[in-house]
């Protein structure tokens, strides 16, 4: 197998490509046949490829309570909450491939999803999830009640807890060990310079993190 993974080193030496065989082989190829090149992300499961593989499982879990829309709009609100460069970029290319969103829309939404000419179910949804990703013991019922009066089922909402959730531990697993983006997304991978939410800038402003 002959694939470059990334020119900037993480904190860890994962496995190379020319070095994979059995379990790390299967991940390695996957993402070669899926999306033509090994993500970064994927690299550093290449430690512990057991635990990818039950991440896939809960990743795929949570995507089927709600459409695809959904759950993209909030993951890449719940990545950039964490500061997750990779994630971001991942997400974001994958809603402008996917028709999701434009690119103009998807940039906007990185800066304040508030201004960024989506539904109030949307808006209200993100923000919960943002909370959840960054300070979820501070969800109140009062904000619960609100999205019901939207028209959300308690599915619905515990639904978005569960993509907030996820996605901390996912991106935090990166972000912990330096993990870049992938170099083969060029075009998102300075999306997250854009924020400007406070919940993600603070005071400093734009957010200089990163994440897969």
């Amino acid at each position: 197998m002959t694939a470059t993974i990334s020119p900037t080193r993480m904190f860890v030496e994962t496995v190379a490509p020319d070095a994979a065989t059995g379990a790390v082989g299967a991940m390695y190829d996957e993402d070669l046949a899926h999306r033509g090149f090994i993500a970064t992300d994927t690299a550093l499961f290449s430690l512990q490829p057991d635990v990818y593989r039950a991440w896939e499982g809960l990743a795929r879990a949570v995507r089927k309570t709600m459409r695809l829309r959904r759950y993209e709009l909030l993951t890449i609100v719940a990545a950039r909450a964490l500061g997750c460069r990779a994630c971001v970029s991942a997400h974001a290319h994958l809603c402008i491939e996917n028709g999701i969103a434009a690119r103009e829309q998807v940039e906007a939404i990185v800066r304040d999803h508030h201004d960024a000419g989506l539904e109030p179910v949307e808006v209200a949804l993100m923000d919960l999830v943002e909370r959840v990703a960054i300070d979820a013991h501070r969800v109140s019922r009062a904000e619960v009640d609100e999205l019901r009066a939207l028209g959300l089922r308690d599915g619905d909402i515990f639904a978005a807890v569960l993509v907030g959730a996820a996605r901390s531990f996912y991106s935090k697993s990166l972000e912990a060990l330096g993990v870049p983006p992938s170099p083969q997304l060029v075009d998102t991978n300075g999306l997250l310079d854009l924020a400007t939410s406070p919940a993600v800038a603070g005071e400093a402003g734009p957010v200089t993190a990163g994440c897969a």
